[in-house]
């Protein structure tokens, strides 16, 4: 959930810090000497930590802030300078290791005021049963931090990190909820429309993709919360995903851009809602200026996940099944840590992220549960009238200040910014070159998913889950869960705002005039505490209780919206072969078990090869260009997997994005739009051929032009097979350039945007943790890489091999005997 690099960072910015670092000296190397202590000193009590095979703690204690204080002392260890780092670029700080170099990033993060959100969900937390487990799970991290056993980045670096507070941990769950819901589409929509024309646009970016495998398709039933949901038939809820929301923009890859993410202006026939885009004001105070910035820190392109669930009736062993990869962005370390933690009142195993202290998806010893982007449209753009000073702002009948909050902007070795951070009724203001925009997003008033997900891990059975999934409001997430008794369920969490002018209810994708107060969110509180007034109530959410077969690839929800959501869905290559494949055996009347889980999760075949590569060997069939012949044979034989090994698989993938250049690159050059406004890989696929992008040239004599150009780069390039390009070079540590041993070895990889097995090698996101679980019962997962990182520690890279060959481990939850590899100790104050 991290943007290409560490949160946000950019990898281009990450590596400036290279430029601080002192020589590979001695003092570098003490890290090397770094190792845990058998025994520290706890003010909470007594705990034990026993690693296993892979690196992974299992922290168990009578007392669960014991124990909670232990997670933090194994997670700092591990993970200190990921945490450190992560912390650094939400509070807008990385300019006072970097320079001037990563200003314009601390500014955005400066002027968001994450750490004000950060603050204002700690202020409730703390009063809930999980506050006083933070605050030990912080001091186990400053434990580590004040052991000066610091490791080798911060060597390199001569920096040094500040105590960890209860408030990093509550911004670690904005920047993950940043990182999958941040998106600027409606200031982008209107770009677009401007450069392209508005009947171009609609082409290229249509209301709703056409395909038929929405996550709450006709074949699943089961029951609902709400009496009208229960009267929609087939599974279809309807109550959340609304009109104008089901956009299926594409995130999917390096194609899933900033254009891929539009949201387009009208919505679906049948709604009730209102689309109306005109607003007051001049637009013209939102321009390319403001969006550039703006558009480095959106969510990053090619977020997606897998996840899936099957019932009882149609596994061996009688117990649902749950499978779970999410597919973000792939580094050194990797996103995800896993941990187990032993405590009388519960044992959970699973993933969380460095600095969050409880798994965020996993299981214990009940039920299993995991989480997909839905990828929601929570946050709004608001243009205002100010005054002539630009000191104040009109909002309904009277001008108001500006609330103001000066800021330092720490620069080494430079000038020291001063930042003002600007807020009006609706949340933060952002500024580039005399542009300004309002932003409403639901991340900064106070959340309680940090108090869902604690529940989550004690939870006895559907019905507790249930409960704390109220509590879930942010980010957007399809929930997927199943238990030991056989229960499942699929719910869409998360705050979803309803927007209204004049009384009526409209869709989010338009900039909203904010000071005639349109579109505002009823009882939204910035930075406080919030209510659910206007909110798509939780009954209204999509779900389903006790489906049979469910699974989601971040397509749209459903078929039949109501409530407006507003989201960029994923093209449905994932979802439509994982139902495709999960179907087949099911109406086969042959049971699944977990190997049948884990090679779904490893299946490559690629639905783009299916649409388009018959239509390209008919066109060279018909062509009389010569040279051909061999890139054809490859086709022809080639069985539409993505396999390293395969040639067919390297033909098509390069062929691919050639043939997207050839049909967009000289419009888009004209309207001065660039490869990343490019349409998403279902529209390219289905680009009919009496398009206007086959004026000057047909269809088919496009598809030839393109297998031209790959032939020959693949004879430039020394390419033989799909792994030569498609790699892990791609998975990098933030310092590779200077310090390259940091990274993982390059090894080729399976897999591509389209496929289950999902691997995207320009845009470095995949599959970033696998887990397939039997609640109560066995379970395996992996990580892409280790779960340490420590470079010279033998956890730093131990999994990689595994998770590259579509390999995972045990992921149980006993506790070995024996003794114990740290023991904590009551330090008697």
């Amino acid at each position: 959930m991290l943007a290409a690099g560490v949160g946000g960072l950019t990898l281009t910015s990450a590596r400036e810090l290279l430029d601080q670092f002192a020589p590979l000296s001695g003092d570098a190397w003490d890290a090397a000497d770094r190792s845990l202590p058998d025994t520290v000193e706890s003010p909470y009590g007594e705990a034990s930590v026993r690693y296993d095979e892979f690196g992974v703690p299992t922290v168990a204690a009578d007392d669960e802030a014991a124990a909670y204080f232990a997670v933090g002392y194994t997670q700092a260890f591990d993970r200190l300078f990921q945490l450190d780092l992560q912390r650094r670029v939400m509070r807008g700080q990385v300019s006072e290791l970097v320079g001037e170099s990563t200003v314009a990033d601390d500014e955005f993060h400066i002027a968001m005021d994450f750490a004000g959100a950060a603050e204002a969900t700690w202020d409730h937390v703390a009063e809930t049963p999980a506050g006083p487990l933070i605050e030990a799970y912080a001091d186990g991290v400053n434990a580590v931090i004040e052991d000066g056993q610091l490791p080798l980045e911060f060597e390199l670096l001569g920096a040094e990190p500040e105590p960890w507070t209860p408030v990093d941990s509550m911004l670690m769950e904005k920047q993950i909820s940043w990182d999958l819901t941040g998106n600027f589409a409606e200031l982008r929509q209107a770009l677009l429309a401007d450069r392209l024309g508005e009947e171009t646009a609609a082409e290229l970016y249509p209301e709703q993709l056409d395909h038929d495998v929405p996550i709450l398709r006709d074949a699943v039933e089961g029951e609902r919360l709400s009496e009208d949901a229960d009267e929609r038939s087939d599974g279809e809820t309807g109550r959340e995903n609304g009109a104008g929301a089901a956009i299926d923009n594409g995130t999917e890859g390096e194609d899933a851009n900033a254009a891929g993410r539009l949201r387009q202006s009208e919505t679906e026939t049948g709604t009730d809602v209102d689309t109306d885009t005109g607003t007051a004001g001049d637009t013209a105070a939102v321009g390319p200026a403001l969006l550039n910035w703006l558009s480095r820190f959106e969510s990053p392109p090619g977020v997606g996940s897998n996840s899936w669930v099957v019932s009882g009736e149609h596994t061996e062993s009688g117990t649902p099944i749950v499978a779970y990869d999410p597919h973000l962005t792939l580094m050194t370390p990797p996103l995800w840590y896993e941990q187990h933690v032993e405590t009388p009142e519960s044992s959970v195993r699973g993933a969380t992220f460095p600095g969050v202290p409880f798994v965020i998806a996993g299981a214990n010893d009940s039920g299993v549960w995991s989480f997909t982007n839905v990828g929601a449209d929570v946050l709004d753009c608001y243009e205002y009238e100010f005054d002539e000073a630009g000191e104040r702002y009109r909002y309904e009948d009277e001008w108001r200040e500006f609330e103001t909050e000066k800021r330092e902007l720490a620069v080494a070795g430079g000038e020291n910014r001063t930042i003002t951070v600007r807020k009006t009724v609706h949340g933060p203001v952002l500024e580039r070159e005399s542009q300004t925009v309002g932003v409403a997003w639901t991340g900064h008033t106070a959340t309680r998913t940090t108090e869902a997900i604690y529940e989550f891990g004690r939870s006895g059975g559907l019905d507790d889950v249930l409960e704390s999934t109220r509590k879930f409001d942010l980010p957007t997430q399809n929930l997927v869960y199943a238990d030991a008794e056989g229960r499942t369920m699929y719910y869409a969490t998360g705050k979803l705002p309803i927007r209204e002018v004049d009384g009526e209810a409209v869709a989010g994708n338009r900039i909203f005039d904010g000071s005639a107060g349109e579109g505002e969110w009823e009882g939204f509180s910035p930075f406080g505490e919030s209510s659910w007034e206007g909110f798509v109530p939780f009954e209204e959410k999509p779900h389903v209780i006790d489906p049979d077969v469910l699974a989601t690839a971040n397509q749209r929800v459903t078929d039949d919206p109501t409530h407006y959501v507003g989201t960029a869905y994923a093209t449905p290559y994932r979802g439509r072969r994982i139902y495709d494949r999960l179907d087949e055996r099911v109406e086969g009347g042959e049971p699944t078990d977990l190997d049948f889980h884990r090679s779904l999760q490893d299946d490559v075949y690629d639905g783009r090869a299916a649409q388009l590569v018959p239509d390209l060997l008919d066109a060279v069939r018909t062509s009389e260009t010569s040279g051909l012949a061999d890139a054809r044979d490859e086709l022809e034989s080639w069985d539409y997997r993505m396999d390293r090994d395969s040639r067919g698989a390297l033909v098509f993938a390069r062929w691919f994005e050639h043939y997207r250049r050839e049909l967009f690159e000289p419009a888009f050059n004209d309207a001065g739009l660039d490869e990343s406004y490019y349409p998403n890989d279902w529209v390219v696929a289905t680009l009919p051929a009496d398009s206007q992008f086959f004026a000057e040239r047909s269809r088919a004599e496009t598809m030839v032009a393109a297998l031209e150009t790959t032939r020959d780069e693949l004879d430039e390039e020394g390419w033989d097979a799909y792994g030569d390009w498609n790699s892990t070079r791609a998975i990098e540590h933030p310092f590779s350039v200077e310090a390259p041993f940091l990274d993982y070895e390059t090894r080729p990889v399976d897999g591509s945007r389209a496929t289950v097995k999902n691997y995207r090698v320009d845009s470095a996101v995949g599959s970033s943790w696998r887990m397939v679980v039997e609640p109560g019962g066995d379970a395996t997962a992996i990580l892409p890489g280790g779960n340490s990182g420590d470079y010279f520690s033998e956890h730093y890279d131990d999994q990689f091999d595994r998770w590259r060959n579509g390999e995972q481990k045990a992921m149980d939850r006993t506790v070995d005997g024996g003794e114990a590899d740290v023991s904590f100790v009551e330090d008697g104050s």
